[in-house]
């Protein structure tokens, strides 16, 4: 019981500043600025979770500052995402043998919360980790490189015999969370790193979810590039043709795609009010 009673004073200390005079010049304030970083994919054709296959990434954000621990930041963004099932060490999938390749444009918003206090210009607190969470509108269009090294968009084959018509949105949204930590390097100036992961609401990033459709169907509504595409299994049988995998297992559709954004950003400060030097200053006198 005794504990019960101590854990919400342990909360509301949290959430205050070191002392009264932090907590009563509390800044707030606007800052922006672009980042920088490396996009990954996790997914049916990433099952290992393996980060082998980095691509740029990059975009702007600015953040407001409600006060030294909460913060709401918006940004946008872009990276490119991609995977093969010739780097798993899986035998399905090596054997599945698809690939692909998409461009993402996200536009994000999220809230933000200082484990720390944080004033821009302190010496003390002029740092802190922080976690946030938020929610993400992207567009993807997935494509594959063919054996021939041709880029072939993936939306309008019909991979795994969507009518057509009712092919997946490139449009989506995402559940953002993630972890950074923020620095100043001067009043003005601050950095921060950060990876943020984005739980996608389709999962289509990588053309593939469900089963293989039926391939004279396929082959009738959308063609023989329809066809290839959509199976490029290295098993064939006796006769050298492929086997027909129809209604077999494709992708894992229980669990959606996700990609991720690591980067570091470097901000501008518009707030217009400077935190003041008190604290070790003062004690440094007292100490003389």
């Amino acid at each position: 019981m005794s504990l019960l009673r101590v854990f919400p004073v342990f909360l509301l200390a949290l959430f205050l500043t070191p002392n009264a005079a932090q907590a009563q010049l509390d800044m707030k304030g606007l800052e922006i600025g672009p980042w920088v970083g490396a996009s990954f994919y996790l997914g049916d054709l990433n099952t290992e979770f393996k980060l082998n296959r980095p691509n740029l990434a990059g975009g702007f954000a600015a953040r407001y500052n409600f006060n030294h621990r909460l913060a709401a930041r918006v940004s946008f963004n872009y990276g490119q995402i991609e995977a093969y099932d010739s780097d798993s060490q899986n035998p399905f999938e090596r054997n599945r043998n698809l690939n692909f390749q998409s461009d993402i444009f996200d536009g994000t918003a999220q809230f933000e919360f200082n484990f720390l206090p944080y004033f821009h210009g302190h010496k003390e607190y002029f740092f802190t980790p922080y976690a946030f969470a938020g929610i993400s509108v992207f567009t993807h269009n997935p494509k594959t490189r063919t054996d021939n090294g041709q880029l072939v968009e993936l939306r309008d084959l019909g991979t795994e015999g969507q009518l057509r018509g009712e092919e997946y949105l490139v449009i989506s949204s995402a559940l953002t969370y993630g972890l950074g930590i923020k620095w100043d390097l001067s009043y003005e100036i601050s950095m921060d790193v950060n990876v943020g992961v984005r739980n996608a609401n389709t999962d289509y990033l990588d053309d593939v979810s469900t089963t293989y459709p039926d391939i004279s169907d396929l082959r009738r509504s959308r063609g023989p590039v329809a066809v290839e595409l959509s199976d490029r299994g290295i098993a064939l049988d006796d006769e050298g043709d492929r086997i027909d995998r129809e209604g077999q297992q494709r992708g894992d559709d229980t669990v959606n795609d996700r990609y991720i954004f690591v980067g570091v950003g470097i901000n501008y400060y518009f707030g217009d009010v400077r935190c003041p030097d008190y604290g070790h200053k003062k004690s440094r006198r007292r100490r003389r």
